[in-house]
């Protein structure tokens, strides 16, 4: 019986000798801005994709130039907790080697945009001298842990915090290969003295997402990731943490066999468990996950294919002692707050709204430089937000006056003066460059939700907030098919309209039309914004709404996502 064919990746990760491949080799060569696809796949276990301008393709093809290739950096930050040091390392290294800005992601992490080949390894050593890293951002592996950043409980906050980060650095590859290539590291000569004791030699069959949080908030979308601890506080004292598996977004335009999978509450753990239940699960994934077809390999379909009950058996022989029963939660909202919130501690906490994470100046709006002067002088911290905003944390009284008086100075508090629509908006990066993308999405957003609120405005729904996401391709970075309207890139200027999900992240969307032209997405919705305004329960969320006045089905896990129901 011939052996099973792996997925071409599979060989990339046994041939790399733990990650190194001949990258190091690539990095130094100055005759092209680009590496291998070999090492592109591998350049991501290290947080960095290899991007090119979109923009300029045409007129670089014509010119018989070679594309205009960058790398994104990706920046981890545990738990979504940084320091303003970093914050400002962050802002000097997007002006010194990037494209003047850089993003927020919808992963808590940083994200610089436009680094040339010649710049990148002096980039990757500058953020670790900022006491931070890009190992694991990317790639086949665990990525930065998500947690919720919430301002209101400082003492549990501190406690899921800090569960967060040893659950990140737990799982953080072993290899030396991230030392050796970007810090100049002591080069190991034999692969025989290293091993992966989590991940083994060809680590994970895809990526692995892991969030933690704090109910009744679920910013982080526990229900869209591959595991997920939910923070179970009773009398004030956390206790431990239900535990979700087998959540994810990704799907491919014509293949019903993939699709969006919202994650299984399985048990209930304590605090001291959680991290080597997060070890065994990851285990679990990389003994069963499928190995021979990438589209197919993520912890969501382990769980689909195999059943819930299934995978916690595994879980549990895995562990040698059996996860408890799931305890009662309950999420009420996925959205930020936005504005001043004082804790019990007497620290203040300012969310502000960063439109599509992109913290940049623009004309009449010197954001970036707003931020940056703030970071000169905070001494608490900066939380990123799963919904790409910042929270500047841990104000103190003395403090809060100076801060003020920034955020006056350059109108950083501009979210007051937005709809509740935008200020509950998503979109992934998309176009430019993005080379998985179909449509634009950043960059288009802003633009429709301008039209959307002329529709909300005249119903009087400004103040409604309604979760809108969008992305260029159907991998659904920004979390679309759980947002209570999604809109997935199916060509230039076309879009999947998805409607219906859980207005705290807890339901699947459906999908309501296919192929819809960007100008027609305002008349598509409007009648049914008028609908809702006219037709609503009291206190009923958009996406509840739209299911019950039969505008669109409830969904089902798995192929049923993709029938168009109405």
């Amino acid at each position: 019986m011939s052996e099973q064919k792996l997925a071409a990746n599979e060989y990339i990760k046994i041939r790399s000798n733990y990650l190194r491949g001949n990258l190091a080799e690539e990095l130094a060569d100055v005759s092209t801005g680009s590496i291998s696809e070999d090492n592109q796949q591998l350049i991501k276990f290290h947080g960095s994709y290899m991007q090119d301008d979109r923009d300029l393709r045409a007129d670089r093809r014509k010119h018989r130039l070679e594309k205009a290739y960058s790398f994104m950096i990706r920046i981890r930050v545990p738990g979504g907790v940084s320091t303003p040091a970093q914050w400002l390392a962050t802002d000097e290294l997007c002006e010194k080697y990037g494209n003047h800005d850089f993003k927020l992601t919808t992963r808590q992490a940083y994200q610089l945009h436009g680094v040339i080949k010649s710049n990148l390894k002096r980039t990757i050593k500058e953020i670790n001298q900022a006491a931070m890293d890009t190992i694991a951002a990317c790639g086949d592996v665990n990525r930065n842990v998500m947690c919720n950043p919430n301002p209101f409980l400082s003492e549990i906050h501190a406690e899921v915090l800090k569960v967060s980060q040893q659950i990140s650095e737990h799982l953080t590859p072993n290899t030396g290969a991230y030392h050796e290539i970007w810090l100049d590291g002591e080069k190991v000569e034999s692969s025989e003295k290293e091993e992966e004791p989590i991940y083994g030699k060809t680590y994970l069959p895809r990526k692995f997402k892991i969030t933690v949080a704090v109910p009744p908030s679920n910013d982080v979308d526990i229900y869209a990731n591959c595991l997920s601890f939910i923070a179970i506080v009773e009398k004030n004292k956390l206790v431990g943490f239900n535990v979700a598996v087998g959540g994810g977004m990704g799907m491919t335009h014509g293949a019903e066999e993939t699709y969006p999978r919202i994650a299984d509450v399985i048990g209930f753990c304590t605090t001291e468990q959680v991290k080597q239940v997060a070890e065994e699960v990851v285990k679990v994934q990389r003994d069963f996950g499928c190995r021979t077809d990438r589209k197919h390999a993520r912890l969501k379909y382990t769980v689909q294919d195999n059943g819930p009950a299934w995978f916690l058996e595994k879980l549990n022989t895995y562990l040698g002692w059996p996860l408890q029963a799931v305890r009662p939660f309950v999420f009420e909202t996925n959205g930020d707050r936005y504005g001043w919130v004082t804790d019990e501690t007497g620290n203040s906490h300012l969310t502000l709204f960063i439109e599509g994470g992109r913290v940049i100046d623009r004309p009449g709006f010197p954001m970036r430089t707003g931020l940056k002067e703030i970071a000169k002088i905070h001494t608490g911290d900066f939380r990123l937000t799963a919904n790409q905003n910042v929270i500047i944390a841990n104000v103190s009284p003395e403090q809060r006056p100076l801060i003020e008086s920034l955020v006056e100075k350059y109108g950083l508090e501009d979210g007051k003066k937005r709809s509740a629509l935008r200020l509950n908006a998503l979109a992934c990066v998309a176009l430019p460059t993005c080379a998985l993308s179909l449509a634009e999405a950043e960059r288009f957003l802003p633009t429709l939700i301008t039209e959307l609120e002329q529709s909300l405005e005249e119903v009087g729904l400004r103040h409604d907030a309604i979760t809108i996401r969008m992305t260029g391709c159907p991998n659904g970075c920004a979390r679309p098919y759980i947002a209570e309207i999604g809109f997935v890139g199916r060509g230039p200027d076309r879009y999947n309209v998805y409607l219906g999900g859980g207005h705290a992240g807890q339901r699947l969307s459906k999908l309501f039309k296919a192929d819809v032209p960007s100008p027609e997405i305002k008349p598509l919705l409007a009648p049914i914004f008028s609908r809702y305004a006219k037709e609503r329960e009291s206190g009923e969320k958009f996406g509840d709404f739209v299911i019950r006045a039969g505008i669109i089905a409830a969904t089902i896990q798995g192929d049923d996502f993709h029938k168009n129901i109405k």
